[in-house]
Parts: C-alpha cells; sequence; structure tokens
C-alpha cells in the first residue's frame, strides 16, 4: 500500500508501506479520508511517539470502507462504510483499528466529512461528559474555540444544553463560534479576554472548563470556576508550569481532571465510542450537529496541508482525501 512517510528531516512523502492486517478484534479498512490533528504535527517533529504497538503511520482516525475483519468481530462486515478512532496509522491506502473503536458514518455524510468526526468528537465528549461529568443547564469554557476539538465541544453543549463561552485568535473566528452555537467569546489577544470571561462566568462562576492551554490560564481558571466547578487539561500549548492560588482548590471545592485520549487502552476508549454511536450519532444523522471542515486536500498535498494547520488560519478540521473513488 501507500502511506505518508516522514524521514528524519520531518519532510513528508507518499510512498510505499507494509499494508497492515487485522488481528483478533480488529478491522482492516480501505480508507477514503483521513483528518489532521494537532498530535499529528508533534509526532511529524518527533514530539509526540506513538504508543507500544500502534502504527508508526501518523494518522489518529479515517473514514472508509471495511476490507476485512479479524477474528471476533461481531456487527461489522466487508464493505460496510465506517470511520474509525486510531491509535495510528491513518495516513494510508489501509489502516488497521479496533473493532470497538470503529462506527457506522452518520446518515448523509460523505467519507471526507466522517473523517473528521472520531478524534474530536472522541475528545470533547470524554473530557465534557465523561470526565467532567457535565450536566444540562451547566456552564462551560472552552479555549480554542475555533479548533477541531472547539468546533465539536461547542456544538455538543448546544445540543446538551449546556451554555459555553469560547475563546480564538481572531474576531471572525469567535463570531463563527457564535453563529455554530456559542453564547459568548472573546478574542485572545485581545485586553477584555479576561474581562469577557468573568462576566460570563457571573458571581457563581461556571461549571466546566475545557482547557488544552494551561500553563498561565490555570491560576485564571480556578478563579472562574464556581463550587464544585471542574478543570480538564488536555493539553499544555503555553507550558506545562506556573503559578496560582491553590486555596482556590479547597475553598471551591474544585476538581482538577488531566486527561489524554491517544495511550488510553481499547477498552476505555472503546466506551467512549459507544456513547458517540448512542448519544451524538443521532444528532448528526438528524443535521443538529454538522461536521466543520476548513478545506480537503488530496493526500499526496500533505505538506501544504499542514502548512494551513500551522498557520493558526483554520476553523475546524483540515482533511486529508486518499481515495476519491470511495463513496459512503
Amino acid at each position: 500500500m501507500r502511506a505518508v512517510l516522514v524521514d528524519d528531516s520531518g519532510s513528508m512523502s507518499w510512498g510505499e508501506a507494509e499494508t497492515p492486517s487485522p488481528g483478533a478484534g480488529e478491522v482492516l479498512i480501505r480508507v477514503a479520508a483521513t483528518a489532521i490533528n494537532r498530535a499529528d504535527l508533534m509526532q511529524r517533529r518527533g514530539m509526540y511517539p506513538p504508543p507500544p504497538g500502534a502504527s508508526s503511520i501518523i494518522g489518529l482516525e479515517c473514514a472508509g470502507i471495511v476490507e476485512a475483519i479479524g477474528e471476533g468481530v461481531r456487527g461489522l462486515a466487508s464493505g460496510m462504510p465506517v470511520c474509525a478512532l486510531l491509535a495510528g496509522g491513518g495516513y494510508a491506502e489501509y489502516a488497521v483499528a479496533p473493532a470497538t473503536s470503529v462506527l457506522p458514518v452518520p446518515q448523509g455524510l460523505s467519507f471526507t466529512e466522517a473523517a473528521s468526526l472520531p478524534e474530536v468528537y472522541a475528545t470533547a465528549w470524554l473530557n465534557l461528559f465523561m470526565e467532567a461529568g457535565l450536566a444540562e443547564g451547566e456552564r462551560v469554557v472552552l479555549y480554542a474555540g475555533a479548533s477541531g476539538v472547539g468546533t465539536a465541544g461547542i456544538q455538543l453543549c448546544k445540543a446538551f444544553g449546556s451554555p459555553c463561552f469560547v475563546t480564538a485568535g481572531a474576531d471572525d473566528k469567535i463570531e463563527r463560534c457564535l453563529e455554530l452555537g456559542a453564547d459568548a467569546g472573546a478574542n485572545r489577544h485581545g485586553e477584555g479576554m479576561w474581562d469577557a470571561a468573568r462576566e460570563f462566568a457571573g458571581d457563581t462562576g461556571v461549571d466546566v472548563i475545557l482547557d488544552p492551554v494551561s500553563g498561565g490560564y490555570f491560576d485564571e481558571n480556578l478563579k472562574l470556576l464556581g463550587l464544585g466547578g471542574r478543570l480538564v487539561l488536555i493539553g499544555l500549548m503555553s507550558g506545562a508550569r506556573t503559578e496560582a492560588n491553590l486555596a482556590l482548590l479547597m475553598t471551591k471545592r474544585l476538581r482538577v481532571i488531566g486527561s489524554t485520549l491517544r495511550a488510553r487502552p481499547n477498552a476505555e476508549k472503546g466506551a467512549v465510542m459507544g456513547q458517540l454511536r448512542d448519544r451524538v450519532w443521532p444528532a448528526i444523522a438528524s443535521g443538529t450537529i454538522k461536521p466543520v471542515i476548513e478545506k480537503v486536500y488530496p493526500i499526496a498535498e500533505v505538506e501544504d496541508a499542514y502548512a494551513l494547520v500551522e498557520s493558526d488560519a483554520t476553523f475546524g478540521k483540515v482533511v486529508l482525501e486518499v481515495d476519491s473513488t470511495l463513496t459512503a
């Protein structure tokens, strides 16, 4: 098969690689499309190695057609259109995934749309609803609202009845977040970001913060949260060290939750995907929740696609089309 290969300098090319085979409980997918995530950019630079046993090929999600199934797989068959959460291997013509991480393509979606869903919706659902226990009516702060996880989080908050405040790096991105369903927001480069966040929090504070930034945001997060609030850290874009008033953790009875997705056991990721299938996929099929895609590139133009993502000029996901002849 062909796959995106990364040389020692970080340069990427579309070249030959060994086709994987599905083991027990696994599914081989003929890939129609995959999508770019921030973790992919880090892996390309050698900063985010795949977990033990995962493919060294970049790519945390894909959509395509079931090519073959391993022993013990039930409910999936050759020819079915699916999308999948991967530990690696998505930037290729074929990818292997645990059957528990494979879902049907939501009704009415193309493969390029479906490829944009698994990683960001698994991340947003896991951390908002499973880790933080977000309940209807609770208020949320989402940083990086224009990102893939951010646009997923906005739509999940709206669909399940939780007002949310977002930040983004440009005024036009904030406007698009509001159009998508955010209740308020502020440009992170503006002097009034924290004032706007405090206005949204009001006297009682917010209930949940989903933070991929951390670092200097940590102390402000503790101030924004109300009694019993939950702070979920999913990234360290501004650094891993900070100073904070830890007394707020006790006086407000706050919880700080550190969370990652990729290295979790397959059983845990399967539980997340099962909830997506039951709770979120119907909302996507009905059009309540929509894929948000900035641009689709042919996989051979992966370098150009990365340049766009690294420019921070995107809203939502950038998708890589692997095989345009496949249709859902």
